[in-house]
């Protein structure tokens, strides 16, 4: 008792002491409040620019939080959270993979909700003259046509509704070259590798060294949206749900806007 009693003066003369010098003294609330979370957000390829001016705006006042970046096709990302991967956040680039994901019970109930559109565009290397349309997708002057697959890459599976809606799928197809995610769908375009691509509007916007032939009608294909959902088993979803909401708001949506995505 004696040595208790003796302990229990000596810190409370350190508390004192620290008070008196103006240091905070340490408490539970206080070693919380200075630990790290890390989040990790899986997105979806045509996102990474405005991902990533977005990410200093949010630790500008939350500089604790840690956010990192997985870009790709949203069928390989699905893939992802199905075999495990740490996921907080996934946002994709059409609602079949986020259904997918709903089905099987990863996502966190009354999450899920639209942060953004897109347009589909055909583009062709900024040097070439002579393509006005889809239909000179037939020419003999186009060799190939860069796609992403459409099996796992949203970009590629509007693309192949768009050309089969305009019935030149199948005079097109043997000139198809299919992508992992649309980002490379741009560069094969940009390195002159395919002579056309079918990318989103925001893809275009990023590169001076492609040119926009035209915009596929709207109606010729699924809404292109870019649905956003927590994951049940993030282990932050206090901080997970505050970054979310922070991707809908105003800071936000003006970066969405600085890249020519459409707002919901």
């Amino acid at each position: 008792m004696k040595r208790r009693k003796i302990l229990t003066l000596i810190a409370t003369a350190f508390a004192t002491l620290l008070l008196a010098i103006g240091l905070p003294t340490l408490t539970p609330s206080a070693v919380v409040a200075q630990s790290n979370t890390n989040l990790l957000i899986s997105a979806a390829a045509s996102l990474k620019e405005v991902l990533e001016e977005i990410k200093p705006l949010y630790q500008q006042t939350q500089p604790n939080v840690n956010i990192s970046y997985n870009f790709g096709s949203s069928g390989a990302l699905q893939q992802q959270i199905e075999q495990g991967a740490p996921v907080d956040i996934f946002i994709s680039a059409a609602k079949k993979q986020m259904d997918a994901l709903e089905q099987k019970r990863y996502l966190l109930a009354g999450t899920r909700k639209i942060i953004a559109k897109n347009r589909l565009v055909l583009v062709v290397p900024k040097n070439v003259v002579g393509v006005s349309s889809f239909y000179n997708l037939k020419d003999e002057k186009i060799k190939k046509i860069a796609i992403g697959e459409p099996r796992s890459v949203p970009a590629g599976q509007y693309a192949q509704q768009v050309l089969e809606k305009l019935n030149i799928w199948k005079t097109v197809k043997p000139k198809i070259v299919y992508a992992n995610n649309v980002r490379q769908v741009l560069a094969s375009v940009e390195s002159g590798n395919a002579d056309a691509g079918l990318v989103y509007k925001t893809d275009a916007k990023i590169s001076n060294q492609v040119k926009v032939v035209v915009a596929a009608d709207e109606k010729y294909h699924s809404p292109i949206i870019y649905p956003l959902a927590v994951l049940k088993r993030s282990k932050n979803v206090d901080a997970v749900k505050a970054f979310a909401q922070f991707l809908s708001g105003n800071e936000a949506r003006v970066v969405f806007q600085k890249y020519g995505f459409i707002l919901p």
